[in-house]
């Protein structure tokens, strides 16, 4: 009996004693989180936002609406407008078809989706500039029949769809997957055809993780540099986005307003971030259900 307790006392000292080296570890871990995203997230944010309305709002205010930035504020707002809803088509279709289906080739489609995160978005710009430039395989077509797609902006457009191309599609194949095909299998019993399928059953079962690739898709096409650089050509007030109008102003020593351009992408990351929080919110109560349907 005695080595018993002394044994169970023991148990609870050595316990303890983890516990304790756990919290201290868990504080450390946290402080060094914390850190890390007070030096390299929260305090360059305060610096745009500091620069940028460090001259006053006249400054500001004029920086931002001067011709060049309206005319790049126009062009991303329009590739973003046509590449978001293109990428929102071929997401749903393609995670329904890869989620839903045994096919041929399915593992290859899902390397493909993967492929402009692995790609660099300047090579995807050179790719495009090969493809489509004047020297290209196809500009001499091009060229003939007077159609322009690099250095304006079909080749911007172009560009935006090929780097967003993952995300919608990306974040619902996992999503349908774990819901399965019992309830369209149901439809289909019952006599509804694909299309009543999808919008009565597929869509409203994936409607906030529709919504959150949707998010993620338009703030990289927003915020894309690298490719779009490659095939814009940097016309001022013609083919420059906002990410490429305040490299300019940078480079031009214009500080002020380059930083005013900088807070408006800035504004849009934290609008982002606020729906992408508010979107894994509703995310995680819709999957608490069937969680708790699953157990019973």
């Amino acid at each position: 009996m005695t080595t018993l307790a002394q044994t169970l006392s023991s148990g609870r000292l050595q316990s303890a004693r983890i516990a304790e080296e756990s919290a201290w570890v868990r504080w450390i871990l946290i402080g060094l989180a914390l850190t890390f995203l007070a030096l390299f997230l929260f305090v360059p944010l305060v610096a745009v936002f500091h620069e940028a309305l460090k001259k006053g709002w006249d400054v500001y205010y004029a920086a931002i609406t001067e011709p060049d930035a309206l005319a790049a504020m126009r062009l991303t707002l329009t590739a973003a407008a046509i590449a978001v809803p293109l990428n929102l088509i071929f997401g749903i279709a393609a995670a329904w078809a890869i989620a839903k289906f045994e096919f041929r080739g399915k593992n290859i489609l899902i390397t493909l989706i993967d492929l402009p995160f692995s790609v660099s978005p300047v090579v995807a710009g050179l790719i495009y500039v090969l493809v489509f430039g004047l020297q290209g395989w196809l500009g001499p077509w091009l060229a003939a029949h007077d159609i322009q797609i690099i250095f304006a902006v079909p080749g911007i457009v172009l560009a935006t769809i090929f780097v967003t191309v993952p995300f919608i599609a990306r974040e619902l194949i996992p999503l349908m997957q774990a819901q399965g095909t019992e309830e369209e299998e149901a439809a289909v019993i019952l006599g509804a055809n694909g299309w009543q399928t999808l919008w009565r059953v597929t869509l409203p079962n994936i409607k906030w993780g529709l919504l959150y690739g949707t998010i993620l898709c338009n703030a990289r096409a927003m915020g894309e540099f690298g490719a779009v650089s490659v095939v814009s050509g940097h016309i001022r007030g013609s083919t420059n986005t906002l990410p490429l109008h305040v490299e300019i102003l940078y480079n031009e020593y214009s500080f002020a307003a380059a930083f005013a351009v900088a807070s408006l992408l800035a504004m849009l990351a934290l609008i982002t971030l606020a729906a992408k929080t508010l979107v894994e919110h509703r995310l995680a109560k819709q999957h608490q259900p069937r969680e708790i349907n699953h157990e019973h």
